[in-house]
């Protein structure tokens, strides 16, 4: 199958007042790394200090990095075809594509959120934030909050979900997108 797991960090929480600062990518195939895509983004405004906090990404570090609309196409050659794979997919889904049709860019590509997967798979954890699955699964990350650390986790944690689905039966692209959105039954 063909995923492509994505991560990113950003100024804040709105696709449209907030700025892209580093997009990463780890494209999957059968349940393994093929390729890897990772920029730092200059956002075109000052990064809050709480984010500076949160992800280590500081005005210096992205001074010379180059600006979403550059990054975006290469991005978009990078994603192909492929699902679109993310925990919180609605949030950085959001926020590529409303800046990939800034450029006149289509993301049209299928989305599967690893948080809605855990929501159906393990309803008994009492959180499903990104570092309570890789808890669960005992997956390290090494780089919380950088968007390749959780890139790679989220990538882990989504092969840990295709093995349970696998165990129910459900090893399809499209059984797996349905079963996500709760329109199929394991």
């Amino acid at each position: 199958m063909a995923y492509t797991v994505v991560d990113i960090e950003t100024t804040g929480l709105s696709k449209n007042y907030h700025k892209i600062t580093e997009i990463a990518a780890v494209k999957m195939r059968n349940g393994t790394v093929k390729d890897e895509f990772s920029q730092l983004v200059n956002p075109g405004v000052r990064i809050p200090s709480f984010i500076t906090r949160l992800t280590g990404i500081d005005n210096a570090m992205v001074k010379d990095a180059p600006p979403v609309e550059e990054v975006i196409p290469g991005f978009h050659k990078f994603l192909g075809d492929d699902v679109f794979v993310a925990h919180n997919a609605t949030f950085d889904f959001g926020f590529l594509h409303k800046n990939a049709l800034d450029r006149q860019i289509i993301l049209s590509n299928e989305r599967l959120c690893t948080r809605k997967l855990a929501n159906r798979l393990l309803p008994d954890l009492p959180s499903k934030r990104l570092a309570m699955l890789c808890e669960h699964f005992r997956i390290e990350n090494e780089r919380a909050h950088r968007a390749m650390g959780d890139a790679r986790a989220t990538a882990l944690v989504l092969n840990n979900f295709l093995d349970i689905l696998k165990e129910r039966g459900i090893t399809e692209r499209d059984e797996v997108l349905r079963f996500e959105r709760g329109t199929r039954q394991a």
